[in-house]
């Protein structure tokens, strides 16, 4: 029996159910960021529940008053363009009776459309289904809790953060879409998927064919930091973005940069640095460390689409999914110069 167990949570299925984790936690990075380049953040207006619903409406009657219709506690509907809250469970008369009712509160969004909606709402799902496997991913790992106790407990750490991560998303609806909380929540995704990378570096097998020295291993580790600065100004920018989206909309994504600030300038010139830096330790590790050329080179091509993306935001005035690229080939970049950072210090030993 002991051994079935041990064939079950084997170490091969810790491993792969942390990397099954780390591909949907970059799943829901990218529903984020559609999310937010279709502006459905406010499309389910309460949490968890969407319109009081488990499952949303598919259309505007289902969200007005019905007369003879049984209604439960915490069911919302629109009326006079405002959200309205059943106060207890009860059947409906001919009329509308405000006291069954009570205002949402937390703020004063009260548009219903279908699109969002249900965008915001997969949105949801894909993160509910990161926290089941991350949960998942904890239970294999009880294997190790004997004898390295901190894949354990680390593998629990990251079900907190998931847990984190569900109130931040709450509280960012309740806030309607507060830019800052906004920024934080994609940096603690970012932090969940290098707390992920590292568990996996630590079970994967490991390929001491790999060359390197402190310096390079120094470098790759300010290359990271240099890229957290970019992602950190980017993150600023969208914050302005967000602004320049409620002044003129959507349609008018020509008036979002101008007079665009500092932060803005600095972010564009800054990725020259970048693409210099991780031209010169690319061809460190390709030519005298004898790399493998090929990890070098996708990181290379994210690196090129990254840029290319920000170059058509800011002359083409944002095409369609430009937004959603350029933020989610940053993160799977941040993720991969970590990985490479980890394998560059084991090279030492």
């Amino acid at each position: 029996m002991n051994q079935t167990i041990k064939n079950i949570f084997s170490e091969s299925r810790y491993r792969w159910w942390l990397m099954a984790s780390i591909i949907v936690i970059y799943l829901i990075i990218v529903a984020g960021a559609v999310v937010r380049m279709t502006g459905s953040g406010m499309g389910c207006p309460d949490w968890p529940k969407c319109f009081g619903y488990w499952i949303p409406p598919t259309e505007q009657v289902e969200l007005d008053f019905s007369p003879e219709t049984p209604y439960k506690e915490g069911m919302v509907i629109i009326v006079d363009q405002e959200l309205r809250v059943a106060k207890t469970d009860f059947f409906t008369g001919q009329t509308y009776n405000p006291q069954n009712w009570e205002a949402y509160t937390k703020h004063d969004y009260s548009v219903f459309n279908v699109y969002h909606t249900w965008t915001e709402y997969i949105n949801r799902l894909i993160g509910a289904l990161g926290g089941v496997v991350v949960l998942i991913t904890f239970l294999f790992s009880l294997r190790y809790i004997k004898k390295r106790p901190r894949l354990t407990i680390l593998s629990f750490v990251s079900v907190l953060s998931m847990g984190i991560q569900a109130v931040i998303g709450k509280i960012v609806v309740d806030t309607n879409l507060s830019p800052a909380l906004i920024t934080f929540h994609m940096i603690a995704a970012l932090l969940i998927v290098g707390l992920l990378i590292y568990l996996l570096h630590e079970v994967k097998p490991i390929d001491y064919s790999f060359k390197s020295n402190k310096k390079m291993v120094r470098f790759a580790a300010i290359l990271i930091l240099l890229t957290l600065i970019q992602v950190v100004m980017g993150t600023q920018v969208r914050q302005f973005i967000d602004h320049q989206i409620d002044l003129f909309g959507y349609p008018l994504s020509s008036k979002w940069l101008e007079n665009g600030p500092l932060i803005f300038l600095i972010h564009r010139s800054y990725s020259i640095l970048l693409l210099i830096a991780h031209a010169w330790f690319f061809y460190q590790m390709i030519n005298k460390f004898q790399h493998p050329k090929n990890p070098y080179y996708v990181l290379a091509g994210l690196f090129a689409l990254t840029i290319f993306s920000g170059v058509l935001m800011n002359y083409l005035d944002f095409p369609f999914g430009t937004q959603a690229v350029h933020l989610v080939v940053a993160s799977l970049i941040l993720g991969a110069q970590f990985y490479l950072w980890m394998r560059l210090r084991v090279a030492l030993k």
